[in-house]
């Protein structure tokens, strides 16, 4: 334990065995290292300059006692205005050192366990102020952006972010000090951080916020999802083809077969009617219902597989979707699409699809919708689909059914880098929204799109 006393007019404090190491000065530019304990001698108002210095020029996590010998004098509040932690009687300074010596004891014990915990975890962990400004970061931030500690500390956590977030942070954190309004803080939440090289990765975010006499810091726990994503991407791209392969085998393989059944059905059935029989009508029955198996058969496969990355694509595939919501539910079920849909990435074309399928299905079966909206629109950085109904909106709650499948349409929207939001519309029923940006999707060049953003009617 190193004891640093400053001052004290050249008086001296005999050595404390069970303190450890007690060293003497006169002035804090003459103190060289960082010592566990700092004891600076006040007599009078004059001293507190000498008490100033002492707090800015020591570490922080040093604590700094006023040693004076009046009770009253400096006030207390002169002294912790100084900076100040805690003060002693200079006449029972050796009878307190121990004690002192002692809790600093405990509290480095408790620092170098939490701090040991801190720089273990694999989970980042940034500190900042209300202003945004880093002041401290663990190792785990080091790996998971390619940063030093040095580099970050001081400035902007922005930086660790991709725009357009790089942009709205400060705003929305001076917004949350003003009002309260909560969006991230005390939430955790699925967000895109930006490394040093440039590059964007997928991760939770949880933030704390801890307020106290020294001002208002937040506490970020950042962990990089980037493989669970990979892993993700990869359960859906098998799940995918799976479908696809059901589908085909339903096209190929039962299609065809109540394809071929038909015919001889309908050729007997002609046959029959020829000659008069009685059981020509039955025949003809049979043939009706070969056909209806045969089209509900080659829907399913249609459904299985929406979307061939064709001339026709994924609008195609979602115009499909709308006229055969309208002919199974019974419904008013409109689609439009907005500019040309230039996407060519599969994964992302089939989530989409999956979700304005669920979103579709929700609106007529939850929603009792009897009047549904697709809109597929293109713009120079994003894609946008929109689902809007006009049932009985989105409840507050949700049953294990419907909850199932706003799970998974959020799950679809983050494994492609989308973002879902649904909301109530003011006059009656649900609005679904999915923004891929253009990042997340395999594009043309953007020099043959004409308007810079989505607009949807």
């Amino acid at each position: 334990m190193q004891i640093l006393v400053i001052g004290g007019e050249g008086r001296s404090l005999p050595e404390v065995p069970a303190v450890g190491k007690v060293r003497f000065v006169h002035d804090v530019s003459l103190v060289d290292g960082t010592p566990d304990i700092a004891l600076v001698h006040v007599r009078e108002p004059g001293d507190l300059d000498r008490l100033r210095s002492a707090r800015a020029s020591l570490d922080p996590t040093c604590p700094v006692f006023a040693v004076r010998e009046d009770a009253d004098r400096p006030t207390d509040e002169d002294l912790y205005e100084a900076g100040a932690d805690d003060w002693v009687l200079s006449d029972n300074l050796e009878r307190r050192l121990p004690f002192l010596a002692r809790r600093r004891a405990t509290l480095l014990s408790r620092e170098r366990r939490l701090r040991a915990i801190i720089d273990t975890t694999v989970d980042g962990i940034i500190v900042i102020d209300e202003t945004g400004r880093m002041l401290s970061v663990n190792p785990a931030v080091e790996r998971i952006f390619g940063y030093t500690a040095d580099e970050l500390v001081g400035r902007n956590v922005s930086s660790l972010m991709p725009d357009p977030f790089r942009d709205e942070h400060d705003a929305y954190l001076l917004n949350y000090l003003r009002t309260g309004r909560r969006k991230i803080i005390g939430i955790g939440r699925e967000v895109l951080g930006r490394r040093r090289d440039g590059s964007t990765f997928p991760m939770d975010l949880a933030v704390s916020e801890v307020r106290s006499q020294d001002g208002v810091t937040f506490t970020g726990l950042v962990r990089d999802i980037s493989e669970r994503r990979r892993l993700e991407n990869e359960v859906l791209r098998i799940s995918d083809q799976e479908r696809r392969r059901i589908g085909q085998d339903l096209h190929d393989g039962l299609g065809q077969m109540l394809t071929g059944i038909g015919l001889i059905s309908q050729n007997l059935a002609r046959r029959l009617r020829g000659e008069h029989s009685p059981v020509a009508g039955e025949v003809e029955e049979i043939t009706e219902l070969v056909r209806e198996a045969d089209q509900q058969a080659r829907s399913l496969a249609r459904g299985l597989v929406p979307v061939e990355l064709d001339a026709h694509g994924l609008a195609a595939a979602v115009q499909r979707l709308s006229t055969n919501a309208a002919r199974l539910f019974g419904i008013e079920c409109f689609f439009e699409e907005v500019g040309s849909i230039p996407l060519r990435d599969s994964t992302s074309a089939i989530n989409l699809y999956r979700i304005a399928q669920e979103a579709v299905s929700n609106a007529v079966k939850h929603g009792r919708a009897s009047s549904v909206r697709v809109t597929l629109a293109s713009g120079r950085d994003q894609i946008r689909l929109r689902i809007q109904d006009n049932g009985v909106g989105f409840p507050e709650t949700l049953d294990d059914d419907r909850g199932m499948g706003v799970r998974i349409m959020h799950y679809r929207a983050r494994v492609i880098g989308a973002v879902l939001e649904i909301r109530n519309r003011p006059e009656g029923g649900t609005v679904i929204t999915c923004t891929l940006p253009r990042s997340s999707a395999l594009w043309p060049d953007p020099a043959n799109q004409t308007s810079n953003e989505v607009t949807l009617p």
